[in-house]
């Protein structure tokens, strides 16, 4: 069994969304993934999230989602192969342009909702996805997701790196899925009972998420970060030797 005291892991969370606190939440984490325009987002609050981050030496990576503002990017839309790709390229692009104006620039990409969990189980929605994270920017962007998933192996079969994603604030089902938001506790909101599960969590993962449009999102940040830190696991992002 692997010693926590030789594990270290990142600790992200999906900001920019205008709703909780950011500069709070940045002040935890390693690494924060951006709403571009898909779900959430427009040009000032892009750059203003990059800005914050930025300025704590955060990791700033995509999160491009569905265009879906009405159903905050969780409702799975049948849209065109080459129409998505279209659409997440534009997101992931026009995030790059606000972050370089602040005097950063996007190093990941991880997708938002329900392009994320098809992507974990749909090979062309996969394909999609790998391939904004090849064609965005003028280097491969890694992305991140479930481990044993969809995404993993068309990242692997195409040269793309992957990060392999836990959930500090999500229930899994036995295969390893997440439970669908709609079943009861598929949120968790207890700080106590993220602290307790982090640690094994970092055992299989090299980041892990917090939620920052979740109830009491920064105080669940904190809780995982104390949770590692008790359990002698290294808060360490998963860029910092790129």
């Amino acid at each position: 069994m692997t010693s926590l005291a030789a594990v270290s892991v990142d600790l992200n969370a999906d900001l920019g969304e205008g709703v909780g606190d950011d500069a709070a939440i940045l002040d935890v984490v390693t690494s924060t993934s951006i709403a571009c325009c898909g779900h959430r987002g427009d040009a000032a609050s892009m750059r203003e999230a990059a800005r914050l981050a930025h300025a704590r030496g955060v990791v700033i990576g995509a999160h491009p989602s569905y265009v879906d503002h009405a159903g905050f990017g969780r409702r799975r839309l049948e849209v065109a192969p080459e129409t998505l790709l279209t659409q997440l390229l534009g997101q992931v692009r026009d995030l790059e342009a606000q972050a370089n104006a602040v005097g950063t620039r996007v190093r990941f990409l991880k997708a938002h909702g329900a392009l994320y969990t098809t992507a974990m189980i749909d090979d062309d929605v996969a394909h999609v996805v790998i391939g904004t994270a090849r064609s965005a920017l003028g280097e491969v962007l890694p992305v991140l997701g479930l481990p044993g998933s969809a995404l993993q192996r068309v990242a692997v079969e195409n040269g793309v790196p992957f990060v392999a994603e836990g959930f500090a604030d999500r229930a899994y089902a036995d295969d390893g899925t997440l439970v669908p938001r709609s079943e009861p506790g598929a949120v968790l909101t207890d700080p106590d009972a993220v602290a307790g599960r982090v640690a094994q969590l970092a055992r299989r993962v090299r980041t892990l998420c917090v939620h920052g449009d979740s109830p009491d999102a920064v105080l669940l940040a904190r809780a995982a970060r104390e949770g590692l830190a008790d359990a002698g696991v290294a808060l360490r992002s998963f860029l910092i030797d790129a």
